[in-house]
């Protein structure tokens, strides 16, 4: 035999990688498409997984068979190493400790961490130095805070050097409040957990593992918190609970069997009491609607009674043997920790205290329901198999139970009495991150022989803080990790400090403009040298001890630091505590929105760190938890399919975003289709109703609506009947629920049920209400009703469901006392096991209804039954008892005693449950995605439960290629993502990191998927391939991380991060999701029943996950439009000051003299021009909200970062230079050049009326220029921008009467002339006159998208087509916007905003989007969209004007022609963005008025003339010129035009819009363009005598329409008439009167 045959790979794995068709050939990657096939494939993926993971422990046993250690539980997939760094820590129970572990004094040396947790920034004590550190990081206060230091000393001339302190420390103070507040907040929800009641033994026990005084020295310095005393907060808490849970209560804890875990007991027998009478905790029901259920604070809190309290052991397996149900007798039992002979002090007792209060080695108790407050080994519960049920969703993110058991030596503990006996201590491994993995071995002597004994303790004995136990009486556990060390903290890590974007990016502006001031220092420090070692000038004789010096070197280095001082706001140092302003204000407006309120739980939208708002209008990733987050965790049974027959009428989320990309959205109106099925069930209650009386129903809870179900069960004929029963039966009796009534006197008949998942609830109750309701279970068995029938199964055996066998059976005695075996999981499972001899139709029939219900994102089991001889299951039943009772390999050997009962079934059918989704996830996710938003979901669910949810929310489609990545070492994983990029690249092309090409193109071309598991993201993390990782994620749409741990959420968010120096959002709602939701540059968290951890950590957080689409497209992208503004318009304004300045040394010697009163210069950036710019970044709106959901691409400027870049802040910069120059140099030469007097005589040569005169051009300009950036005036903006300006004027008024020895009577000199008033206004118009030009022409002729959807939104038409009513009323006058240069030619776009991509620009209608496949030139700032959402516009309807005037039908509508027809339409030759704005239905047509020769007007047709006009004899002589390929669309909205006359000569044909028929082809191909209804019609048919044919005309006549009433003809138009477009001018100057008929003419 060779060594290489031993390790020869399963034949299953070559079938798998040989012969499995979705592999492509080439890459040798899986690659699936369909729901069906991708659940298929997970399942093998998780199979091969533990057919390796078994090999692998296989061969490991090989080489360690001779070992003499116990096996240690491997860790499930997503486990690390098994080696940790760290030291082990040993925990001691009334077990003196070992020399090593004490100090001189005998107190321990290792001090372990208090169980305290907090997640905020500061503390008391470091809340100064940090804060400080943290603004401090900002260069600008660095610098400021230099020129503080500089302005103290008198030799650098500054005006007020102690007065500049003031605004510096001002801004340090306000910033470090807000920060303040916000980490109060946090600290407040931290204290909530920290002051959550708990039980723990104390009383005259001693935790051995603490030191006798445990104080810090401050404390023992300070006498704090003596050692025995109360603190004020448990005090607190027992007031809280008094009669509840009373500090001192004795508790005994005994042990006691009950007969039956179910209702059906005796009336006098109490399950829930024990021994001292006293009822216990009432273990919450679960049903498959509310799930999981809220935490009942009473039930916890009631712990503890007034008197002694005896809890009882109940048997959670109702199948075993029978002495389990034996009376239990608190004997004195030898074996375990428990040493009876030992002498107590009986001191012990239970007292109630805080979370923070517990250290490690303190032995506690918890109830049902109660939250788990540390990491704690378990050693006993209430449960005879020592059995304890955990929820750990609010860790890893997973809805079902978890069982965890007690350690079998200390399992018999019952009492205080018990653990004060017990002695043994806790070998424990370090703490870690890994919420899988544990290892520890319990180590004690053995009472009765004195041997010492170890036992393992692995992850399922150990309870983790965060998780809540569930459906158990009681449990006590010893405290192992507290605090910082247990493993939900480990895996969240310290709150960090996060900084926006722009904040970042402004520290490089800043240096900029220090650069510049450094610049103009040195420049002026130069001159001023130069000037100064001047000799024989006349500054010697005037300027007499002026310097501070005799040396120009010193005096050049005083005017520089001079110039510092002065030019100083060229750097804003109000700028940043203007921003903190601004987004306290839209952090404001965030929490005020109505529409992110979320009602259940009364909460809004609460921002909790305020300065980073702008990001969330460049979020390119968004991560997302699914649990919760997605999903609401209620199970829904929708559909089955019984004996090849699928019953079933609802609806699925994916079946509606499936019909919703389709174009079928109209046909699924979520309002019509519950009307409908409520009408539908109705009848299939009716139906069941007359057939049996089912008092168990509850049919406001029933989800299988089926009439066709209920015909087929009450059909006594039919064959389909008998198999209907045996599924529905299989479905009460194949499962581990609980069943209770809650209220058995008001209400009998209703039963709850409570379920280790949902699952199994939901199936339970879909059989309940269907007739076949569980009753309960008992040591007799298992109690059902048949449609009313009651019967009662003996339950023989069960075999639990687990992830590795996916799925479960149990073996019951049926009432004719035939054995059948019952099983249920997942379709590849059970086929594999069906019998030989199966029906192959029915196979084929019942794995197609599965793949459609999969398909439509469903989660999906088949059920499948055999009956067993007696011989056979009693054989089985002892290699059964043998495998559970093995020392070694159990697991594996109870997996091949399953296997050997589980084959021959045959099916009886499949169940198809949905995972309710929450509200609006899947619209939210489809406009997501519009805006070039990508989304990764990281679970804790397994591979399957993602992959539905994914396909659900249509996440997933059904037309991607989904990679699933699955593999068990380093080289696989990189050979498989290396298939998935060459993939890729085969069907894309190489990618682009181009940042301008940032964003997602939904539809654009061909989408692909990544599913990954824990195991092998693992190794795809690692930094020999998370390179590789990143390159295949980011080229994906969707990426499903499965089975990841916390700190693998963290790790994934930080590799696109920093790998891709993307804007990343992390979302969750459960502590699992804390670390990435601070590793994100943007965390939400949002509020859930099973707690508020993720809220308590995020940046924002809200009640749903649909709030996310207002919170980034509306919130977000306002915040970082206003934010970008207001940075450039800040650097505009400081430049446009300071720099006037600089033009200023030249003419004073450079000596650094001020141009501008000083007071002008304190107020300028605190009162003259402040205001106008944080208005602008708190209040502007380039788009309304409506407008910005309708459009979702417009986000996608904020992904490439196109509103806050260099070239913007370098063109600002370069404009505040030039206005500088004006504003300076303008008032200049009217000083230098005209009359230097005022109107009184007085001179206006000072250096005060000049500089007053370019301070206020300066601060005009500044003002108006923020007016010309500002897109939403409002009454704040109006008022704060021209207010500004006015409060200037005004304290010149005000502060020319104060006696100052430069501004003396100012306003009396300067306003009194029309020299200051036209140089202001002059000057300020010339320096604001590019910026304006250039406005209008970009607005004009290259405008951006966002652009023209305000001007939609202006206009009225985006109004319209949204179904919004307008603030005004339309007036009667119509502006043709078409009219205007910018439509007559495709509006351009700048190299920078160029897109190479196609498709149209449109709003967004999630309900009922139009499979269009019409394209259109789109824009870098613009994605193209494959699912175009059109409203229905205007059409053209045709009306004949005939001869023979005297019949009623002479003007009426003519059928719809079909396609081609001369009826056709072409695209109009002058192509436009916009269409107009589109006319409304016609009202009904006016009768014709007819005026005679005599002048009178009637109705009455004259009689027919014998000549004909001259417009239908034209028609006669000219037919081709109506030819259809002249006919043009209308140029104006209200131009009806008279097409080809092919018929009659003498008949035209008027064309009008209506909004009944679908868009035309010039539409639906040319972008911007949309009509949309109106309610009532705006115009009518008129006719008039000048709208006749003429020979001047062109092929097209224009017939003018007005408003809703025929209209006299006038001579010219009247002032209401509606424009036309076209060569209207050119027809009315040859209008003439030529009679149509015989003594008159048609009005």
């Amino acid at each position: 035999m060779s060594f290489p045959r031993r390790n020869m790979p399963d034949p299953g794995d070559l079938t798998d990688e040989e012969n499995d068709d979705t592999i492509d050939p080439e890459l040798r990657l899986r690659t699936v498409r369909t729901a069906a096939s991708a659940i298929a494939e997970s399942i093998k993926s998780e199979r091969r997984a533990e057919r390796r993971k078994k090999s692998i422990r296989a061969s490991s046993r090989f080489f360690r068979r001779n070992t003499t250690s116990k096996k240690l539980q491997p860790a499930p997939v997503g486990a690390g190493p098994s080696k940790v760094s760290g030291l082990r820590r040993n925990v001691y129970v009334n077990y003196p400790l070992s020399a090593m572990e004490v100090d001189q004094h005998g107190e321990p040396v290792v001090r372990f961490p208090r169980n305290k947790v907090r997640t905020t920034k500061y503390s008391i004590i470091t809340f100064v130095p940090k804060n400080l550190y943290e603004q401090f990081r900002r260069v600008a206060n660095l610098f400021f805070l230099a020129l503080v230091v500089v302005q103290l000393f008198p030799v650098f001339g500054a005006a007020a050097g102690s007065i500049s302190v003031l605004p510096l420390a001002f801004i340090l103070a306000v910033t470090a409040l807000k920060d303040g507040i916000e980490d109060y907040r946090r600290g407040i929800l931290d204290e909530e957990v920290n002051n959550s009641g708990v039980t723990k033994l104390a009383g005259g026990w001693v935790n051995v593992n603490q030191p006798t005084d445990p104080r810090s020295w401050i404390e023992k310095l300070l006498g704090l918190n003596p050692p025995g005393k109360v603190s004020k907060g448990v005090r607190k808490l027992r007031d809280r609970e008094v009669g509840k849970a009373e500090a001192g209560v004795r508790t005994m804890l005994d042990k006691a069997g009950e007969s039956s875990t179910s209702f059906q007991t005796a009336p006098d027998v109490d399950l829930r009491r024990g021994a001292g009478g006293r009822r216990l905790d009432d273990i919450q029901s679960i049903d498959s609607h509310s799930y999981p259920p809220s935490l009942p604070r009473e039930a916890s809190q009631s712990s503890l009674g007034d008197s002694s309290t005896t809890l009882t052991k109940v048997p959670s397996d109702p199948f075993g043997s029978m002495s389990q149900y034996q009376q239990s007798i608190h004997s004195h039992s030898t074996m375990g920790v428990i040493d009876w002979e030992r002498r107590i002090g009986g001191t012990g007792r239970w007292e109630r205290t805080l979370w923070k209060k517990l250290e490690v080695g303190d032995i506690v108790l918890l109830r049902d329901n109660d939250q788990v407050p540390a990491d704690i080994v378990v050693l006993s519960t209430s449960d005879a198999d020592s059995m304890c049920y955990l929820e750990t969703k609010n860790l890893d993110g997973e809805t079902n139970l978890k069982p965890r058991k007690a350690v079998r030596g200390t399992s018999t503990i019952q009492s205080e009495e018990d653990i004060e006996r017990a002695s043994f201590y806790l070998d424990s491994e370090p703490p870690h991150q890994n919420l899988y993995l544990y290892h520890g071995v319990m180590r004690y002597k053995d009472a009765s022989t004195g041997e010492q004994k170890q036992e393992p303790v692995t992850i399922n004995e150990l309870l983790l803080r965060g998780c809540m136990l569930r459906n158990t009486s009681w449990v006590i556990g010893l405290v192992v990790f507290t605090g910082a060390d247990t493993k939900i903290m480990l895996n969240g890590g310290d709150t960090p400090s996060k900084r926006s974007k722009i904040e970042r990016e402004t520290n490089f502006n800043v240096l900029v403009n220090f650069g510049m001031l450094t610049l103009m220092c040195l420049i002026s420090a130069i001159l001023s040298g130069i000037q100064d070692s001047r000799s024989n000038s006349s500054a010697s004789l005037f300027e007499r001890d002026v310097d501070p010096t005799d040396s120009a070197v010193v005096n050049a280095l005083v005017t520089f630091v001079s110039c510092l001082i002065a030019f100083q706001n060229i750097v804003p140092i109000s700028l940043y505590i203007s921003i903190e302003i601004v987004k306290t204000i839209q952090a404001y407006f965030i929490s005020q929105d109505i529409d992110m309120y979320y009602q259940p739980y009364d909460t809004p939208c609460i921002p909790k760190t305020w300065n980073i708002s702008d990001d969330l209008g460049q979020i390119e990733y968004i991560f997302s938890d699914k649990t919760g987050t997605l999903t609401q965790n209620v199970m829904e049974f929708q559909k089955c399919s019984i004996r090849g027959i699928a019953y079933g009428e609802g609806m699925t989320e994916a079946q509606r975003g499936a019909a919703t990309r389709e174009g079928k959205a109209d046909a699924i109106d979520p309002e019509e289709l519950n009307e409908k099925l409520m009408a539908l069930k109705q009848q299939m209650l009716s139906t069941m109703e007359r057939a049996f009386k089912n008092r168990y129903l509850q049919s406001n809870r029933m989800t299988l609506v089926s009439p066709q179900l209920a015909d087929d069960l009450t059909n006594r004929s039919s064959d389909q009947r008998a198999h209907i029963i045996a599924f529905f039966r299989a479905l009460a009796i194949c499962h581990s629920v609980l069943a209770e009534k809650p209220d058995q006197q008001a209400e009998p008949y209703r039963v709850e049920y409570k379920a280790e998942s949902p699952d199994e609830a939901a199936l339970v109750s879909a059989a309940r209400d269907a007739g076949f309701p569980f009753l309960g279970k008992s040591k007799d068995g298992v109690d059902i009703e048949v449609m009313g029938q009651r019967e009662r199964y003996t339950p023989l055996k069960m075999l639990e469901f687990n992830s590795t066998r996916k799925r479960m059976s149990v073996i019951v005695r049926n009432p004719d006392g035939r054995l059948v075996l019952y099983t249920k999981g997942a379709d590849s499972v059970i086929y594999e096991r069906l019998a030989n001899d199966h029906d192959p139709v029915l196979k084929e029939k019942t794995s197609k209804d599965m793949e459609t219900f999969a398909n439509g994102g469903l989660r999906t089991l088949c059920i499948a039954y055999r009956f067993l001889d007696e011989d056979e299951y009693m054989s089985w039943s002892k290699k059964y008892d043998d495998a559970t009772n093995a020392i070694e390999n159990r697991d594996e050997e109870i997996d091949k005693a399953n296997e050997l009962i589980e084959h021959s079934l045959h099916i009886l059918g499949a169940t198809a449950l949905e995972d309710k989704l929450q509200k609006g996830v899947p619209e939210a996710i489809e406009t997501l995605h519009q805006a070039g938003i990508k989304l990764w979901i990281l679970t804790g669910d397994k591979l399957q439960t993602a992959i539905e949810i994914g396909f659900s929310c249509n996440l997933l489609k059904n037309n991607m290629d989904i990679m699933i990545l699955s593999a068990d070492s380093l080289e696989k994983t990189r050979s498989q993502i290396e298939g998935g990029l060459n993939k890729i690249a085969s069907v894309l092309g190489p990618p682009s990191w181009d940042p301008r090409k940032r964003g997602f193109f939904p539809g654009a071309q061909a989408s692909f998927a990544v599913v990954i598991d824990g195991d092998t993201l693992r190794h795809a993390l690692s930094p020999e391939l998370k390179e590789l990782f990143l390159n295949l994620g980011t080229q994906c749409e969707t990426v499903v991380c499965c089975r990841v741990s916390p700190a693998q959420k963290a790790l994934t968010v930080k590799l696109v991060k920093d790998g891709r120096n993307a804007m990343t959002l992390s979302i969750g709602d459960g502590a699992n999701d804390v670390a990435m939701i601070q590793e994100a540059n943007i965390g939400v968290g949002l509020f859930g029943l099973e707690g508020s951890q993720a809220a308590m950590s995020a940046d924002y957080a809200f009640g749903q996950f649909r709030f996310l689409t207002k919170l980034l497209l509306v919130h977000g992208r306002w915040s970082y439009q206003r934010v970008a503004d207001m940075h450039s318009n800040f650097f505009y304004k400081n430049v446009i000051w300071t720099l006037a300045l600089f033009w200023f040394l030249p003419f004073n010697s450079f000596d650094a003299t001020y141009l501008y009163q000083y007071t002008f210069v304190l107020l300028y950036n605190l009162v003259f021009t402040s205001l106008p710019v944080i208005v602008l970044g708190a209040f502007d709106q380039d788009i309304n909200a409506k407008a910005a959901l309708a459009f979702p691409q417009l986000y996608v400027r904020g992904i490439r970062g196109l509103e806050y870049t260099r070239a913007k802040f370098w063109l600002y910069m370069f404009d505040g230079l030039y206005q500088s120059a004006v504003v300076f140099f303008f008032p200049y030469l009217v000083w230098t050049l005209g009359l230097a007097a005022s109107w009184n005589g007085k001179g206006i040569e000072s250096l005060s009326e000049f500089g007053t005169t370019v301070a206020v051009s300066a601060i005009f300009a500044a003002n108006s220029y923020v007016g010309l950036s500002t897109n939403y005036w409002t009454v704040i903006t109006w008022a704060v921008v021209f207010g500004s300006t006015i409060v200037m004027l005004l304290w010149i008024v005000i502060y020319s009467f104060f006696l100052t020895k430069d501004f003396v009577d100012e306003v009396i000199i300067l306003f009194g002339g029309i020299t200051f008033w036209a140089t202001v206004l002059f000057t300020a118009s010339v320096a604001l006159a590019p910026r304006f030009v250039v406005k209008f022409f970009t607005t004009v002729y290259t405008p951006l998208d966002k652009d023209i959807v305000r001007e939609m939104w202006v206009l009225g038409d985006l109004k319209d087509q949204l179904g919004l009513k307008r603030r005004r009323a339309k007036k009667k006058k119509q502006i043709i916007p078409e009219a205007a240069p910018m439509f007559q030619a495709q509006h351009n776009r700048s190299l920078t905003e160029m897109s190479s991509m196609h498709n149209r620009y449109e709003p967004v209608v999630n309900s009922s989007p139009g499979p269009k496949d019409s394209t259109r030139q789109t824009y870098l700032d613009t994605p193209p969209m494959s699912q175009t959402n059109d409203l229905p516009i205007p059409n053209i309807q045709y009306a004949h004007v005939r001869n023979d005037l005297g019949q009623a039908t002479h003007l009426s509508p003519i059928p719809a022609s079909p396609a081609g027809s001369r009826f056709d339409m072409n695209p109009s030759p002058q192509p436009s963005y916009y269409s107009a704005s589109g006319l409304p239905p016609q009202s009904p047509l006016p009768s014709p008025k007819y005026k005679l020769s005599t002048g009178e007007i009637t109705s009455s047709p004259p009689p027919p003339s014998r000549r004909t006009s001259l417009a239908t004899a034209r028609a006669s002589e000219q037919p081709s010129m109506f030819s259809t390929s002249q006919i043009r669309l209308p140029q104006s909205p209200n131009t009806l035009q008279v097409p080809s006359a092919s018929h009659s000569p003498g008949t035209f044909e008027m064309q009008m819009r209506n909004t009944r028929h679908p868009p035309n082809d010039y539409e639906s191909q040319h972008g911007h363009g949309y009509g949309y209804e109106r309610s009532g019609s705006s115009a009518s048919y008129n006719t008039a005598a000048d709208d006749y044919w003429t020979a001047e005309d062109e092929s097209v006549v224009s017939i003018s329409v007005d408003g809703h009433r025929p209209r006299p003809h006038s001579g010219s138009a009247s002032d209401d008439d509606d424009r036309t477009v076209g060569h209207s001018d050119e027809r009315h100057r040859h209008r003439h009167r030529a009679p149509s008929w015989e003594g008159g003419y048609a009005l």
